[in-house]
């Protein structure tokens, strides 16, 4: 039995709680995926898994096998990564996650351009807002806009992200521009499930106003609110990533230019420059590079 594979297969399906799940993400048939976890529990000689018609969960061995699982794999790619090869390039396989919205707006191409300088390298993206614990899910790099990231781990600023306000043509002939942010709490705003839900920050000259909103449509991703704010459904708060090209268009208009929302950053996370392999690391620099000239 290749144990290192075994122990592969049954982290990836003590993660997604299924073996069909797991099957698909590693492209093995559900057959094998379960061979290699009944081998691992052969050779540990305990059950590490409890099988239910709907789920499947970790017995206390599996949670502890799964600690220990995920530290020697952890430590074979560390091994991986600073062990060079003669030829210096970049291989293995790293995983990101990155929100929806800044993934479709620019990742997802960058990546591409970098897979072509290191054509013996494989990224696997993970897309999603919600928060995960980086080490515990062997995620490589975050790529997440905050402008107050966790302290917990390394942030490398990659590039500002500004927003803007935006309508439709037809919502605003329909309903009135307003003149001043306090004019929002009578129009439909689109908001954020996540933060920023009923409270709205503008800067003017150095001074702030903060202005309530009540919003009758959240959405916990942008693209989401960007797809209803072109659909007429009122006015949603974009980064420039997004919206610059629908503005520049005339599918949408700017509200309020005069008045900034707070800035961000879109920063690279990862957990410890102890352990930053060479590929993160040559990722980390393209993206600084890549998205320096941008005007978002």
């Amino acid at each position: 039995m290749d144990r290192l594979l075994a122990m592969r297969v049954f982290t990836d399906v003590a993660q997604t709680g299924s073996f069909t799940a797991s099957a698909e993400r590693l492209d093995m048939s559900r057959a094998m995926v379960t061979r290699y976890v009944a081998e691992m529990e052969q050779w540990l000689g305990a059950r590490l898994l409890q099988r239910t018609t709907r789920r499947v969960t970790l017995t206390d061995a599996g949670e502890q096998c799964l600690r220990r699982s995920q530290q020697m794999l952890a430590l074979v790619e560390e091994v991986e990564a600073e062990i060079s090869p003669p030829d210096g390039l970049l291989r293995g396989q790293l995983r990101l996650t990155c929100s929806m919205s800044f993934a479709y707006g620019h990742l997802a191409a960058a990546i591409s351009d970098f897979l072509t300088i290191h054509p013996l390298l494989k990224i696997d993206l993970d897309v999603g807002d919600r928060a995960v614990n980086l080490v515990e899910s062997r995620i490589d790099l975050a790529v997440r806009i905050s402008a107050d990231p966790d302290p917990a781990l390394i942030a490398r600023p990659l590039a500002p992200c500004d927003s803007v306000l935006v309508a439709a043509p037809a919502y605003l002939a329909a309903h009135g521009y307003p003149q001043h942010p306090v004019e929002l709490s009578q129009h439909r705003c689109l908001g954020y499930a996540n933060f920023g839900r009923s409270t709205w920050r503008f800067s003017q000259g150095g001074v702030w106003q903060e202005v309530s909103v009540t919003p009758r449509f959240t959405a916990n991703e942008a693209t989401v609110l960007l797809q209803a704010a072109l659909a007429g459904g009122g006015i949603a708060l974009q980064p420039t990533y997004l919206a610059n090209r629908l503005l520049a268009g005339g599918e949408l208009v700017a509200v309020l230019p005069a008045w900034q929302p707070p800035q961000m950053t879109i920063y690279g996370l990862y957990p410890s420059r102890r352990q930053l392999s060479p590929a993160i690391r040559a990722l980390l620099d393209f993206l600084v590079v890549r998205f320096a000239d941008r005007r978002w």
